[in-house]
């Protein structure tokens, strides 16, 4: 009978999850997925450019901590008014960082955050009005990686 010491048990696990680290298919993130998500939530209609502030760093020294602000420029009364807001991250293995919901009684349409970004890479925000229509803004965070650009 052979017994595994805990050194052998060890290398075996770092080799298991460095493997996996490095596989093609582990934690990928592809444009489609994002797309996807856009596309389910508008049910294939076209957003417009406007109406919609996204504010964030340019470039991010920390992509684990990332701030955002978002707001929309909606009166907020019961015949006009945002109903929710998705946040979409292009470049990360599950796009969809966040979907927040408004209503006339919010007063305004407007939210602060922070969110993880895996590299490089753009930002939706797209927001669904109370009319049907959609409106969104993209805008591209640099991802630092120890003082050089990821």
């Amino acid at each position: 009978m052979h017994t595994i010491t805990r050194r052998q048990l060890l290398a075996v696990t770092a080799a298991t999850a460095t493997g996996l680290a490095l596989s093609p298919n582990f934690a990928s993130a592809k444009a489609e997925d994002a797309m996807a998500v856009l596309d389910k939530f508008t049910g294939g209609k076209a957003p417009a450019e406007g109406k919609v502030t996204l504010k964030m760093p340019e470039i991010a020294e920390n992509g684990n901590t990332v701030p955002l602000s978002i707001s929309v420029d909606s009166p907020m009364t019961a015949d006009n008014y945002v109903k929710r807001v998705v946040i979409v991250a292009e470049g990360n293995p599950r796009p969809e960082v966040a979907t927040l919901h408004f209503s006339p009684k919010s007063g305004v349409a407007e939210a602060s955050t922070r969110m993880r970004l895996a590299k490089t890479q753009n930002v939706v925000a797209l927001a669904e009005m109370s009319d049907g229509s959609f409106h969104m803004v993209k805008r591209q965070v640099k991802v630092t990686i120890g003082g050089c650009g990821g």
